[in-house]
C-alpha cells in the first residue's frame, strides 16, 4: 500500500505540514517495498490560486491509496481527490511523519 504524508521535511522524524495545498513536501511510504520517497512541492508556495489542485495532481501521479495530512484539502482539491477513491485522514498536523503513521495504524486519525 502507498501512503502519502504532507510534511515539512523529507525524513520519518520530519514534522507534518498541516496544510495540504501548500505543503512543502509530499512523502510517500510504500509498505510492500518498505520504501520511502518524497516529492518537493515548494514551488507552489507563492501561487496566488490553485495550489491545492496542483498538489492534488501530484498525488494522482503518485497514485497512493491513503493521504495523511493535518487540516485536509480545500474545496476544489477535496472534490478532485474524493473522486479518485483515495482515503484521506486528517488530524496529524502537530505530529512527526512517524507519529502520524503510527496514529493511522492505530485508527487514531479522523477520516476526512
Amino acid at each position: 500500500m502507498k501512503i502519502v504524508f504532507t510534511a515539512k521535511g523529507t525524513e520519518w522524524d520530519s514534522m507534518m505540514d498541516p496544510r495540504f495545498g501548500r505543503t512543502e513536501f509530499i512523502l510517500m511510504y510504500n509498505d510492500e517495498k518498505d520504501e520511502f520517497t518524497y516529492t518537493d512541492n515548494r514551488d507552489v508556495a507563492n501561487e496566488a490560486h490553485g495550489a491545492g489542485p496542483r498538489t492534488a495532481q501530484r498525488l494522482f501521479e503518485l497514485n497512493p491509496e491513503v493521504l495523511i495530512t493535518g487540516n485536509g484539502p480545500g474545496g476544489n482539491a477535496a472534490t478532485v481527490l474524493e473522486k479518485s477513491g483515495m482515503k484521506i485522514f486528517v488530524g496529524a498536523g502537530q505530529m512527526t511523519v512517524k507519529e502520524a503513521f503510527e496514529a493511522y495504524k492505530k485508527g487514531e486519525l479522523k477520516l476526512f
